[in-house]
C-alpha cells in the first residue's frame, strides 16, 4: 500500500473502539499498512495524544484479533497515533487541522494520501466534507478519499440531498460508502464459489434454483439504541443495503472483467431488475413487518419493544421484516427470494440457503422415497462456511435414503484470526479498490425499492403489523409467505434432524477431507 494519513471523525465513539482501531491494528501485523501512515483522531472531546493512544491500546486488548501486551513493535505503532479535539462546523479548526496533516505528511513521506474516514451522523456529511475542502485539506498532489458509513440517507430523498452535498467536493469514484457485510469473508466468496466452478455456474437459474432464502437474526433486542432505531427500523436498518447487497451477490451475472466497476455495473443490474409493488395492497400479499412483544430465551424474559428504553409506547416500528421479492431477468424470472431480519430471534445467524428443484415425482426413487431437495448454504455469520445437501443410500441399509450434508467450516480452519470486515475494507479504500463498496446509483436504486414498501406501510397505518414473541422466529404471517408457494424455511445454524454429516474439514489440527462425523 502507497502511504496515508488516514484522518478518523469521530474517533472516541463505539465504532471506533470496537472495529476501527483493531482493524489498522491487524493490518499493521500483516504488513498491509507498511511504514508510511499516520492516524489522526478527531473529535469533540478534550484528549491529549497519551490518552488517545491508551484509548487505542485498551480498544486493541478487548476487542482486536492481535493482542499488543509484549508487542515490541507497539511504541513504532502507537506513535502514528495524534489526536486534535475539533468542532467540525468551525472550519478554522480544519486549517489549524491542515497543519498538523502537512506535518505528519512530512514526517512519515505519505505523498499528500489522505483517506477521510467519517464514523459521523450522516447528516454531518455534508458540512465536514465542504470543511475539509475550505480548510484546505484537499490541496496537495496526493489522493483524497472519503469513507463514510451508513446509513446513507433516510430514503431517496434524503439519499440525493446528500449526495449532491458530498459531489460538490469529491468524485465518485473517491467515495467510499461503507456496507460492512461486503467485506464479510463469505459474502465475497459467492461469487468465486459461483463463477471458479463449472459445475454451478449451469444450474445457476430458473431452470434448477426453486427459490433463495436470506436470512440475517439478531437474538438482541434494539439495546440502547431505542431512539435511532425507532426513528428506522429493520426495513431501512438491514433490508435497504445487508439484505439487498448479498441479493445481488448471489443474482448477478459474471461481469465481463475483473474490474470494480464491471462488477458494480452487474449489481445495479440486478437491483432494476427488482419487480416493484404496484399497490399497498401487493406490499401486503408480499412483505410482513412485526414488532416483537414480551416473550423468553433460553428461559429467560424478554421485554417487548414498546417497553424498551427511548421507544414510543405506542410504537409502530418493525423489528422484523420478511419479504417474497422477484428479479424479473431471464436468469432468474419466477424464482422467489425469500429475505428476512428481525430482533429478537432465536439464533443469531446469517446464512443464505440457495434451494434446488426436486426430482420429479413418481421417477424411479422419488416414487419409494420422500426425497428431501439439494441445498446450497453460505454460512456468513457467526460461523463462516459453506454446506451442501445431497441425497445418499445410507450406510448398510437395504436401499434407505437418508440426507447427506458436506460441510466446509472455514472458521474451524482459520479460527479467530479470520480477518475482520473492517480490515478488508480499509485496506481496499488505501489501495483504491471499490469493488466491495457502494456506488450511488446502488443506493438510489436500492432506496427507490424500499421507499415503496415504507410508503405503502405509511397508507396502511399499523393494520397490517403482526407482533411475535421475542425469542421466537417471528410472526406467524412470515412461515405462511413460504408455505403458500409451497415451500418452507430452512433450518439455520445446525444439521437437520437425521441428516448423515460428512465435513471437508474438522478443525484446523485435522484438516482431512470428506471424513464421515
Amino acid at each position: 500500500m502507497s502511504g496515508t494519513v488516514i484522518l478518523l471523525f469521530g474517533a472516541t465513539g463505539d465504532l471506533a473502539k470496537r472495529k476501527l482501531f483493531p482493524a489498522i491494528y491487524s493490518m499493521y501485523r500483516e504488513g498491509k499498512l507498511g511504514e508510511n501512515f499516520a492516524v489522526i483522531g478527531l473529535a469533540r472531546r478534550p484528549r491529549t495524544n497519551e490518552q488517545f493512544r491508551q484509548d487505542v491500546l485498551e480498544s486493541i486488548q478487548e476487542f482486536g484479533r492481535y493482542k499488543s501486551v509484549g508487542d515490541t513493535d507497539w511504541t513504532s505503532f502507537a506513535e502514528r497515533f495524534n489526536y486534535m479535539p475539533l468542532d467540525i462546523n468551525d472550519v478554522n479548526g480544519f486549517r489549524q487541522l491542515r497543519v498538523l496533516v502537512e506535518e505528519l505528511d512530512g514526517k512519515y513521506e505519505t505523498g499528500g494520501n489522505r483517506l477521510f474516514y467519517l464514523a459521523l451522523a450522516p447528516d454531518l456529511f455534508g458540512s465536514v466534507s465542504f470543511n475539509l475542502r475550505d480548510g484546505g485539506l484537499l490541496d496537495t498532489k496526493g489522493y483524497h478519499r472519503l469513507v463514510i458509513e451508513k446509513p446513507f440517507g433516510y430514503d431517496l430523498e434524503s439519499a440525493e440531498k446528500l449526495n449532491a452535498q458530498l459531489r460538490q467536493v469529491f468524485e465518485e469514484k473517491d467515495i467510499y460508502r461503507i456496507d460492512h457485510y461486503l467485506g464479510k469473508e463469505m459474502v465475497q466468496n459467492i461469487e468465486f464459489v459461483r463463477f471458479a466452478n463449472a459445475f454451478f455456474e449451469p444450474l445457476w437459474n430458473n431452470k434448477f434454483i426453486a427459490n433463495v432464502q436470506i436470512t440475517l437474526s439478531e437474538t438482541v433486542g434494539v439495546e440502547e439504541r431505542g431512539g435511532y432505531y425507532d426513528k428506522s427500523g429493520a426495513l431501512r436498518d438491514m433490508a435497504q443495503n445487508h439484505m439487498l447487497q448479498m441479493l445481488t451477490m448471489i443474482a448477478m451475472e459474471p461481469p465481463s472483467r475483473l474490474h470494480p466497476e464491471d462488477i458494480r455495473d452487474e449489481k445495479v443490474k440486478v437491483l432494476r431488475s427488482l419487480r416493484g409493488f404496484a399497490s399497498a395492497e401487493d406490499v401486503r400479499e408480499n412483505v410482513v413487518r412485526g414488532q416483537y412483544g414480551e416473550g423468553e430465551l433460553k428461559g429467560k424474559p424478554l421485554p417487548g419493544y414498546r417497553s424498551e428504553p427511548n421507544v414510543n409506547p405506542a410504537s409502530a416500528t418493525e423489528t422484523f421484516f420478511a419479504a417474497r421479492v422477484f428479479v424479473d431477468n431471464f436468469r432468474w424470472a419466477g424464482v422467489p427470494f425469500y429475505v428476512r431480519t428481525g430482533k429478537r430471534l432465536p439464533v443469531k445467524t446469517t446464512e443464505i440457503v440457495i434451494e434446488f428443484k426436486n426430482v420429479p415425482d413418481n421417477v424411479y426413487l422419488s416414487r419409494k422415497h420422500s426425497l428431501e431437495p439439494n441445498l446450497l448454504v453460505f454460512r456468513i455469520n457467526p460461523m463462516e462456511g459453506i454446506y451442501f445437501k445431497m441425497n445418499a443410500k445410507q450406510p448398510g441399509s437395504e436401499g434407505v435414503l437418508v440426507p447427506v450434508a458436506l460441510d466446509f467450516c472455514q472458521s474451524c480452519v482459520v479460527g479467530i484470526n479470520t480477518p475482520e470486515a473492517y480490515e478488508r475494507l480499509i485496506h481496499d479504500a488505501s489501495r483504491g479498490d471499490s469493488t466491495y463498496f457502494t456506488r450511488w446509483d446502488e443506493v438510489a436504486h436500492a432506496w427507490q425499492f424500499v421507499d415503496q414498501i415504507a410508503d405503502a406501510w405509511t397508507k396502511l397505518g399499523s393494520e397490517d403489523l403482526a407482533f411475535y414473541p421475542a425469542g421466537s422466529w417471528g410472526p406467524k404471517r412470515a412461515q405462511e409467505l413460504l408455505e403458500n408457494d409451497g415451500f418452507k424455511w430452512w433450518p439455520v445454524n445446525g444439521q437437520h434432524e437425521g441428516e448423515v454429516h460428512w465435513e471437508t474439514t474438522t478443525s484446523a489440527a485435522k484438516p482431512e477431507a470428506n471424513v464421515l462425523a
